[in-house]
Order: structure tokens, then C-alpha cells, then sequence
């Protein structure tokens, strides 16, 4: 670390910040709904006002090279006199904000003014703290003004105080960078396509680059994109590692991983944590982030900065291990891991820490960065930050809510009031609809309005009653209706509003139809980024979908022997809808040919829960020595792990799963060996048409030329992919597949099916399957 490179605000927040955690104003995008505001305040400035003044100043202090810098709000002469304006927006009540009332507010702003007044040559320079309050809509300001000297002595003694932490990061960074440096491959060779993922994904990130990369099960996907990216950070990279996946199962995997290479290396040194959502990691029985109910919140940046200097003497943080750092410390484990994430290489978790506008980690990513972005299970994030970027509001809600205000008017039950009556006229649009759904390209601009005006009342009710039955839904509403702005503040050409009723209910969703440039925005936050999965097929679809047009493309073969698959297609069964009731007997004799031939566990997936009752009582009547198991909807995880745990390795007997495609057993389930040899697939797993699928297909028509394929085929063959990819999950597995659909034989279909497909025999008739089976089980003893 040649210098300490920190922005003003990450230095005085850093040192000064005070107090304790309060939620309460928070949990929708108040960055955002700021920005606005300070756009507001600075254009209201008029002339000789400059706004968002980028500004830079090195120093040489403590033995160390310091760059400080960041953007000051404003700055504007009056009288002779320059002053930095700092801005900010609060929701303190207005009789509670004084000149004292954050120091911090007034060190950023002094801090600002030391490098203009250097750089400058003034002898005095004033600072400005311009306080919006946002319920009140009201601008309340103070004025201070300091000589040069006093700013130097300032500055001076923040670089003091903050130096033994910078001596200790630039320690830190030698020696993670020597023994990176040094570090080998973890295993005594490569598997088959192991390399060459490596290579591609060094490559890329040495680059700047972005690789969409399909792996298929077996090449080891996770060291082949951890091991590289570590090479490169340790080529000169000042960014971090970021591993960010859609399930624990795939964090769990990383964490294997790093776990492996300080095996390897027992003196490597790399700080790695995983995060995790805050109400999973909280300590208490019910989340609630206020001093006055949280110990863990009460009094944290207080007990910080000591907890920091002693957690960083360790390495690893996991969950288990950030979990007992919080009770130790007395802080709330999911800060704790946000505030210790800024000190490690390796930051492990979900998608929405990049991805996600509300959730996503600013404090890395505001300013963009040399950070490099590892996208696990990718094929899951088109539809992943679809969600991120959609927002949807029920009326039934807002009418408890006006319930549950009692008698009486007041502001929050009158807005609240006006927004169920924007519901009823809505519903009546819905009622002249053939499916009481409509859609609007444009946003509904008067119902947005009937939200805003709605909120701030909402949010002043809960700041006066922190107690009682209603307020837990009333703040549920009150973060819905916010989120439902913070969508509408997105609203372009990639957005549309759906309407729909059912019965009294009214659903008014603002949908995100094409996620690609929200995707590529927070990919360009990085110095490059490699998305892999094991289905990432076609190429074409999945480079534009997630706004990755310009990235390279590598298609990795599998590396086990497609003899070991058994791959079959039962070309004489039609599962479209129309077609369904006459397949339940075709399809309950296939799958009984299926385990019929090898005793073991099968597992058959079906693109509905209602299909896989119907073909699940049919095969029961008709094979009822088959032991079967059901997936039932809503499955807690231990009703997933008891599922899991019948599939016992060696089984004397047939057992047959059924199981729904897309569902939590189709992918990143992990039964290898004799656990599972063998699936049948029901259908070509094409997403249930309705209203908003279709919306999506004509979308995709007009923008792609397209529609189908993207809005159906390609979402849905990627299901039927996952599921089959439980099957053969080691070089030792065998296994079968049975594909039950003849659209399966149609060119559209074949020319998606992977090369270690090209096998798959089209079958016409159980007797056939029986024949082909016994075949393929007997040249597998042998």
C-alpha cells in the first residue's frame, strides 16, 4: 500500500461516529430520497453556488502517504468569505436539531474546507451545516468559521489518530500480498476444464474484463474462480474479492474453498468473511435495530473501533465466528460483519450486496473500485434482479392499516384513506379487463403521488407510537410504500405497471422487465467480473440479458464420460396443458420402467405441484409396492432436510421422489453417488403463461424480436438442466435421465441440449425404456 487513500467521510465517520443503531426513518433508500434532496437545495442556491466540488489533497503525516478526498455539496462566497456548504437530511424532530447535535457533520465539512483553503491559500474559510428536515420540509442552518491553522491542526489530528489503524492495513496488505504471491494450487492436479476456467477467469480480471462462463458439474467451479482472482489481487489489485451467490448452499461452498487454501498454505494470510441477512444473524427473538430494544444496538459505535483492533488478529470470519465476536462485544453481529468487511480480501454472500439499490454495500461501491466480482448459480440473477428492481402495493394492507388507526381523522388515516379509494377506482379499470388485469407502459403518476403523501404521515405515526399491536403492520406498510417510491424513482422504458383483482383484493406492481442495464451499472462498480453457472445456455441469451453484450464467452465440456449418463427421451408423451389429463397414465408407466430398471433413488420433477398430484395418485394405483416421497409446497428447512435424508446411499429397494422443476430440490442439491441415479423430467419446463409472462414475451418481441425464447424457452430449459445436473455429481456417479416430452426431440429443443448431451435416445413407449435400461445398467457393471 504505496499511500492511505480514504474519502473525508470515511475518515471522520471512521474516528467521531458516536452512539448507537437506530432503524427507525431507515429501511428503504434514504441515499437516494438525500441525493434528491441536495439536487433540490443546490439548484434553490442559485448563482455562485458550486455544487458537488470534487476535492483532493495529499498529505504526508506519521510516517505515511495520505490521499484524502471526496465531493463537498457546495461551495459559494458571501462577503468576502468562502464557505463549504455540507448538506444533509434528517428526520430528527425539528426542536432536536441544535449545532451540536452530530459532530460528525461538522468534521466532514471542516474537513472539506482544509483542502479548499490550502489549495486555495486562505487565511479563513467558514463551514455551513444545512440540515433538511424531511417531515417537515424544513431547512434549518449553521455557520462556523475557522483560520487556516485551526483546519491544518484539525486535519493533523484526525491523520494521528487514524494512523495506527492505516500502519496496520499497509502490515497487512505486504504480507497478504507475499504470501498470495506464493500461494499454489490446493490440489495435486487440475481436473478436466479446471485449468482452463482458471485461466480464463485470471485473465479477465487482470484485464478489466467480464467472462460468462458455463462449468458443468464436476470441474470444481468454485477454487477454479476463487484461486485466480486471488492471484490477481495479488498481482496489484486494491480492491477485494467478492463471491457472491443466490443460496447458502453456494456460500457454504466458498467457505470450503478458502478453507482448503489455508489447509494448503498453512501461512497464507487473507482475511475472508461471509455475510449474512440480518434477520437471520440477529441475536434476539424478534429484530427490532432501536437502542431502547436492542443492547446490540445501544451504545455500538461506541464499543467498535476496540472491537475491530482485536477481531482483526483472526482471519476467518464466519457466520458461527461472527456471531460469538457480537455477544463478546456486545454489537449486532450483522453491522459488526459490515463495519469488519472494510478490512478483509474475500467478502462472501448474496447477490443483493451488489446488486440490490437498497441493500447493496455503499460503503464499497459508491465510488466504484478495483473490486473483482465472482457471480455464482448466475443463471439465477436475471430473474433474481428482476425482483430487486419491482415493487408491489395490496389494498387489502393499507385498509387494515386504516383499521387498525381507530377511530377518528389524523393525517395518516386521511392519506391512507385516499390511497384505498385510488385502489377501489383501480379495481373498477380491472373489472372491464377479460382477466381483471390491465398494464400501463407509463407509471400511474397520481396513484405515486397518493403514496408520497401517504408515507410522510405513516412515518411520523411511528416515530410518535414506538409501542403496541398496530404499529408492527402499520411499519411493514410504511416500508412497502417506500419501496414502492424508491421503484417508481427507477420507472423508465424497462418498467411497466401491472393491475390486477381478485375478489376485493387490488395488486398494483411496478415490474422490472429487463434487468440487463440495472445489472451492468452495478458490474461497472468493479474492475471486472466473471458470472458462471453450470447452465449459462445460449450464450447470446444470457450475455444480454444480464447487460454483459460485450463479454467473453467460454462453454466448458464436462469433465466425466457422458457413457456414465443415460439419457433417454420419452418422444411419444405430450405434456401441454391441454394434453395433461391424457399423459397421467403415460408418464406414472414411464417412471415406473425408470426405477424398474436398477433399484436405488430416483427423483421425477414436474412443472406444477397440481401435475405432480395428479401423476403421483396415478402411479400409486397403478405401482403401489413403489415407495414414493412428495415435496409439499412451503417446505420449512427441516421438512427439506428429512426429505434429503431419505436418499440414503446404497438403497435395497426403489424409492421415487416427486419433486417440482425450479423448485428447491432442481437445484443445488448435492446427492452424489448412489444417493441419486437417476431423474425424469416432466415437461420442458416453460414458466405458467399468464398475464405478466406474457407481458414479458411481448416485451421481449418488441425490444429482441424474441419474445418466446426469452420470456419461456430459456428460463425453462435452464430448469430442466439444473435437474438433471443432480444425477452425475462425481467421475465415480452413474446415473439416468429420462427427458418426458416430445417436444424434447424438436430441432428448437435439440439445438440447446449441452455436447455431453448428444447421445440421448428418443424413446416410444415404457417397453422401450425397459430394453434401453437394462442395456445401459448392464455395460455399467461391466
Amino acid at each position: 500500500m504505496d499511500r492511505v487513500h480514504l474519502s473525508a467521510r470515511e475518515l471522520v465517520e471512521f474516528l467521531l461516529q458516536r452512539g448507537s443503531i437506530d432503524s427507525r426513518g431507515a429501511g428503504f433508500d434514504r441515499a437516494a430520497e438525500g441525493a434528491r434532496i441536495h439536487r433540490r437545495l443546490q439548484r434553490a442556491a442559485g448563482k455562485g453556488y458550486e455544487v458537488e466540488v470534487y476535492l483532493k489533497q495529499e498529505y504526508q503525516a506519521e510516517g505515511l502517504d495520505w490521499l484524502i478526498d471526496g465531493r463537498a455539496d457546495g461551495i459559494f462566497a458571501e462577503n468576502g468569505l468562502v464557505t463549504v456548504d455540507e448538506i444533509k437530511t434528517v428526520t430528527t424532530p425539528l426542536e432536536e436539531i441544535t449545532e451540536e447535535m452530530q459532530p460528525v457533520h461538522w468534521a466532514q465539512g471542516q474537513v472539506y474546507a482544509a483542502i479548499y483553503a490550502r489549495q486555495k491559500g486562505l487565511e479563513e474559510i467558514a463551514v455551513r451545516l444545512t440540515y433538511f428536515q424531511v417531515d417537515e420540509e424544513q431547512i434549518i442552518r449553521f455557520t462556523r468559521r475557522y483560520t487556516a491553522g485551526e483546519l491544518e491542526d484539525f486535519m493533523a489530528g484526525l491523520l494521528r489518530e487514524y494512523a495506527p489503524w492505516a500502519k496496520r492495513a499497509r502490515d497487512w496488505q505486504q504480507q497478504r500480498t507475499e504470501s498470495l504471491q506464493a500461494l499454489a494450487f490446493p490440489f495435486e492436479e487440475y481436473r478436466t476444464g479446471q485449468r482452463a476456467m482458471a485461466a480464463a477467469v485470471y485473465r479477465t480480471l487482470r484485464d478489466g474484463q467480464r467472462l460468462l462462463c458455463q462449468a458443468p458439474t464436476g470441474i470444481g467451479k468454485t477454487m477454479s474462480a476463487l484461486f485466480p482472482a486471488l492471484k490477481v489481487l495479488a498481482g496489484g489489485c486494491e480492491g477485494r474479492v467478492f463471491y457472491l451467490t443466490a443460496r447458502t448452499t453456494a456460500r457454504a461452498a466458498a467457505e470450503s474453498a478458502l478453507a482448503r487454501l489455508r489447509q494448503s498454505q498453512p501461512d497464507l494470510r487473507l482475511k475472508s468473511i461471509t455475510l449474512t441477512a440480518k434477520d437471520k444473524v440477529c441475536l434476539l427473538e424478534k429484530r427490532e435495530c432501536t437502542p431502547e430494544a436492542c443492547p446490540y444496538a445501544n451504545g455500538y459505535y461506541d464499543r467498535l473501533r476496540e472491537a475491530l483492533w482485536q477481531a482483526l488478529d483472526e482471519d476467518d470470519f464466519t457466520r458461527p465466528r461472527l456471531e460469538e465476536l457480537a455477544r463478546r462485544h456486545t454489537l449486532c453481529p450483522f453491522e459488526f460483519g459490515l463495519d469488519l468487511s472494510l478490512w478483509c480480501d474475500v467478502i462472501v454472500g448474496d447477490y443483493n450486496y451488489l446488486f440490490d439499490p437498497v441493500v447493496s454495500l455503499k460503503r464499497f461501491f459508491e465510488a466504484g473500485g478495483d473490486h473483482l466480482f465472482l457471480v455464482d448459480e448466475a443463471h439465477n440473477l436475471p430473474d433474481r434482479a428482476r425482483e430487486m428492481h419491482s415493487a408491489s402495493l395490496e389494498k387489502s394492507q393499507v385498509y387494515r392499516c386504516v383499521k387498525l388507526l381507530g377511530k377518528g381523522r389524523g393525517r395518516p388515516k386521511t392519506a391512507l384513506n385516499r390511497l384505498n379509494r385510488a385502489f377501489i377506482e383501480l379495481r373498477r379499470r380491472c373489472e372491464e379487463q377479460p382477466e381483471r388485469t390491465f398494464f400501463s407502459a407509463e407509471a400511474l403518476e397520481d396513484f405515486r403521488r397518493l403514496v408520497e403523501r401517504a408515507a410522510g404521515p405513516l412515518e411520523e405515526w411511528l416515530e410518535e407510537h414506538r409501542e403496541g399491536e398496530a404499529r408492527e403492520e402499520l411499519l411493514e406498510l410504511y416500508f412497502a410504500l417506500r419501496e414502492y417510491l424508491r421503484v417508481a424513482e427507477w420507472y423508465d422504458e424497462h418498467f411497466v405497471t401491472q393491475v390486477s383483482a381478485h375478489g376485493a383484493e387490488v395488486r398494483v406492481s411496478q415490474l422490472c422487465l429487463d434487468p440487463a442495464p440495472f445489472v451492468d451499472a452495478s458490474l461497472a462498480k468493479g474492475r471486472g467480473a466473471v458470472l458462471f453457472s453450470a447452465t449459462l445456455s445460449p450464450a447470446a441469451y444470457f450475455r444480454d440479458i444480464l447487460g454483459c453484450t460485450e463479454a467473453k464467452n467460454a462453454l466448458l465440456p464436462s469433465p466425466f464420460d457422458p457413457a456414465r449418463l443415460g439419457l433417454f427421451c420419452a418422444a411419444d408423451v405430450s405434456t401441454r396443458y391441454r394434453d395433461r389429463q391424457q399423459s397421467l397414465e403415460a408418464i406414472a408407466r414411464y417412471l415406473h420402467a425408470l426405477v424398474a430398471g436398477q433399484r436405488g433413488n430416483y427423483i421425477a420433477f414436474f412443472p406444477s405441484y397440481t401435475y405432480l398430484a395428479q401423476v403421483h395418485e396415478v402411479f400409486c394405483r397403478l405401482f403401489p409396492q413403489v415407495e414414493t416421497l412428495v415435496q409439499q409446497a412451503g417446505m420449512d428447512e427441516t421438512a427439506r432436510e428429512d426429505f434429503l435424508a431419505r436418499f440414503s446411499p446404497d438403497a435395497d429397494a426403489a424409492l421415487l421422489g416427486f419433486g417440482v422443476l425450479g423448485g428447491v430440490f432442481g437445484e443445488g442439491v448435492d446427492l452424489a453417488g448412489s444417493r441419486l441415479i437417476g431423474a425424469a423430467i416432466v415437461g420442458v419446463g416453460l414458466p405458467q403463461v399468464g398475464p405478466r409472462q406474457e407481458m414479458l414475451r411481448r416485451y421481449f418481441d418488441d425490444t429482441r424480436g424474441d419474445g418466446f425464447d426469452y420470456a419461456y424457452r430459456f428460463p425453462g430449459f435452464n430448469k430442466v438442466l439444473q435437474a438433471a445436473g443432480r444425477v452425475i455429481r462425481t467421475p465415480a456417479d452413474r446415473g439416468v435421465v429420462l427427458l418426458i416430452d416430445d417436444r424434447f426431440a424438436a430441432p428448437a429443443y435439440r439445438q440447446l441440449f449441452p455436447a455431453h448431451w448428444r447421445h440421448c435416445r428418443y424413446l416410444y413407449g415404457p417397453a422401450e425404456l425397459t430394453e434401453q435400461l437394462a442395456a445401459f445398467w448392464e455395460a455399467e457393471e461391466k
